[in-house]
């Protein structure tokens, strides 16, 4: 559930506590995939040590025929099971090194000065069933550290560099039905981002998203408000995708609720038509009467919850 701080644009510095706040609410399909994962240690300077690993394995389409982590084929039946989030620095040994890097970093032996224990390979099976081929699925990572590479069945999906911001991969088109898949994930811990523990790994969670082929984007859906005396005008606007190969019509609408789920007011039912792979954008504005603003004393939510239907079926809710 993610929340908004909503500031009015009127308020001053002094009353800046006081301000309407959100939650957006999501409701597309959300598997939990933390279970069940293979994990060992790499090398950040050997790549024999690293499973023969190279930096060129990212550049091809499918790595797949390649003895590496990388394959689907890859055996990985000798790597340790585990289940996330996981942190496999907190589990070294400290490290007696007068560095100042390692010791802002708890004394934990990842970094350049220990190749062998700042690579950490993670490997996900996982099947789908040929009945949800038509929908779309994506792969969210709530956080890795860090700098990690991402393949889905041999295919590289992307790098996320950053260990402190999480990510989503569209993997529908590398997916085998009623098969196999196999996610791969490389995490490089021998850069560091912070003068503190920092730790190494997939340390939040893993989701296996299913969606309709017309949804939300990403953080498709963004809340603002602007409070006048005993009202407050709620502006949501949200993004929608069509990842169909032909037009797609749907009709989108934002409704607020109070922290107990009871319904205060709703945006009319807006159409929207969509070209084959294509996008748009939707302004729309609820009033609020009388709004309850949140402060540190009294931290007050409101719902926001953004629709999209397709004729009278609900095909995303955010």
């Amino acid at each position: 559930m993610r929340q908004f701080n909503l500031i009015s644009a009127l308020t001053t510095l002094t009353v800046a506590l006081s301000f309407l706040c959100f939650n957006a609410i999501y409701a597309q399909k959300k598997i939990n995939i933390d279970e069940n994962w293979k994990f060992q240690l790499g090398h950040a300077a050997n790549a024999e040590k690293d499973f023969n690993y190279s930096i060129g394995n990212i550049f091809k389409k499918s790595s797949d025929g390649a003895n590496t982590p990388v394959s689907s084929r890859f055996n990985d039946s000798s790597w340790r099971t585990l289940n996330l989030p996981h942190d496999w620095a907190v589990e070294l040994p400290f490290a007696k090194v007068d560095n100042s890097d390692v010791e802002a970093h708890g004394y934990k032996p990842v970094g350049g000065l220990f190749p062998e224990t700042s690579i950490g390979w993670y490997r996900k099976h996982f099947t789908v069933a040929r009945v949800d081929s038509g929908s779309r699925f994506q792969i969210q990572f709530d956080g890795i550290f860090r700098n990690a590479n991402i393949w889905v069945n041999g295919f590289f999906v992307g790098n996320n560099m950053s260990g402190y911001v999480g990510a989503t991969y569209d993997i529908t088109d590398y997916i085998n039905y009623n098969r196999d898949n196999v996610i791969t994930v490389r995490v490089d811990a021998s850069q560091y981002e912070g003068w503190f523990y920092e730790g190494a790994g997939i340390y939040r969670h893993v989701w296996l998203n299913q969606l309709n082929n017309v949804h939300f984007t990403e953080g498709g859906v963004f809340v603002s408000a602007e409070v006048q005396g005993n009202k407050s005008t709620v502006t949501i606007q949200t993004t929608v995708e069509n990842k169909n190969f032909s037009t797609a019509n749907c009709t989108v609408y934002s409704y607020i609720t109070n922290p107990e789920g009871q319904q205060l007011a709703q945006s009319k039912e807006q159409p929207l038509t969509l070209a084959a792979n294509g996008t748009g954008v939707l302004n729309q504005k609820i009033e609020v009467n009388n709004p309850h603003l949140w402060s540190l004393e009294d931290p007050y939510l409101y719902r926001v919850v953004s629709v999209i239907k397709s004729g009278n079926t609900v095909i995303d809710i955010q």
